[in-house]
């Protein structure tokens, strides 16, 4: 299957608030004005609960062109009592996306059915200004594709370029882009203060073609990864969630072996690695989509203490020990480590905790991330008291 693009997008809805907003002009002069609808409100409310499956299906195909009243910048939702964090912040600048994963954890999260693009970016940024003010100085990483694809409608809010401009004047935070997609041309050009992490979740091609529907393949994203690096960008992978099946040690070595082909550890300073993960309440929702034969849904799976279902500790342990052992098999320079785990499985895995390992430290280290979080806190609520009061 092919990668998903603007030309699947069927309709697109702008708030009457957003028009004159800059993804709102662009929208008017790429798409045909049958496509497009002014609206007052969210076309689509639901009393409660989530999308259904039928609805779910038409959001991948349905834009929302809105200014966002709430707060852009967060800690990551993956920081929880009982897993390790590694420290990461998220700017929300839109919700859900266009290609269609069968194990997206949203399809149990989001309440909305339809694609949303947050017009207001300029908000976004004097929200990242205000806190520059105090924590210019520190190492922040913030991320943009927790709640939606950094990348795979970017060549329509072009919000890629604004961002990496805005972060050269923060030398010491890092932007990460984390996308299953392979566009990034239209970035590529922008000068840049070396602190833009490329990030491409990764899969072997099997996979992708079954469970990762509309999404670029293996090596149309490594391609992209090459292009980004060699215009000196910082590249991460993430191999998440990783999948079990049947001879899925042979899939995921030919994954590792083309990735170590092309890539040094040099130029991927980290690899993160996670098993598949997802809340119980989804799992009917997957199975009306994609059918039982999905992979995701083969194998046992257990509710662990975060409540989202998994795989059993050992074998997230002798996967990941796996995996670990083909990079390094390559170099004992891959650094690797692993995303939303519990205590147990880090030590079952490494034998030690992140913030005792080379080059993990300050990424794991829980009295930055208490001082971090309080400070926003404080300053995030009070902005988005004055936002909320604008509007």
């Amino acid at each position: 299957m092919r990668e998903v693009g603007l030309k699947d997008i069927q309709k697109i809805y702008i708030e009457e608030s957003a028009m004159h907003t800059p993804v709102a002009k662009r929208a008017l002069k790429i798409f045909s004005q049958d496509k497009i609808e002014l609206v007052t409100d969210e076309p689509y409310l639901l009393e409660k609960g989530n999308p259904s499956a039928k609805q779910f299906d038409r959001s991948k195909k349905e834009l929302f062109i809105t200014n966002f009243k709430g707060q852009f910048f967060k800690r990551c939702p993956g920081a929880k009592p009982g897993l390790t964090c590694c420290n990461y912040f998220v700017l929300n600048l839109g919700q859900q996306c266009n290609m269609n994963c069968s194990y997206c954890y949203l399809q149990g999260f989001i309440n909305s059915p339809i694609t949303k693009i947050y017009a207001n970016i300029d908000q976004a940024l004097v929200e990242l200004s205000e806190v520059g003010q105090t924590l210019k100085d520190h190492s922040l990483r913030i991320g943009t594709g927790e709640i939606t694809d950094s990348l795979s409608l970017d060549e329509l809010t072009l919000y890629s370029r604004e961002l990496i401009i805005f972060f050269r004047d923060y030398p010491k935070w890092r932007l990460e882009l984390k996308t299953k997609s392979s566009r990034v041309d239209q970035f590529l050009d922008v000068e840049h203060a070396k602190n833009i992490i490329i990030s491409f979740s990764l899969n072997p091609q099997n996979i992708i073609a079954s469970e990762e529907h509309g999404t670029a393949s293996l090596i149309a994203r490594l391609y992209a990864a090459q292009k980004s690096r060699d215009c000196g960008h910082i590249i991460s992978f993430h191999l998440d969630p990783v999948i079990y099946f049947a001879g899925w040690q042979n899939s995921y070595s030919e994954m590792i072996d083309e990735i170590t082909s092309r890539f040094t550890p040099q130029d991927v300073p980290a690899i993160s690695i996670g098993t598949l993960r997802f809340q119980p309440a989804q799992r009917h929702l997957m199975r009306e989509r994609f059918g039982t034969k999905s992979l995701t849904l083969q194998s046992e799976l257990f509710q662990s203490q975060d409540g989202k279902l998994r795989y059993d500790q050992k074998l997230r342990s002798e996967m990941y020990e796996f995996i670990r052992q083909r990079f390094l098999a390559h170099s004992r320079e891959w650094n690797i480590f692993l995303c939303m785990e519990t205590p147990e499985t880090w030590l079952e895995t490494f034998g030690q905790m992140p913030k005792h390992m080379r080059g993990l430290g300050e990424v794991f280290d829980h009295r930055i991330t208490h001082k971090l979080t309080k400070t926003l806190t404080k300053k995030l609520t009070n902005n988005l008291i004055l936002k909320r009061q604008s509007f």
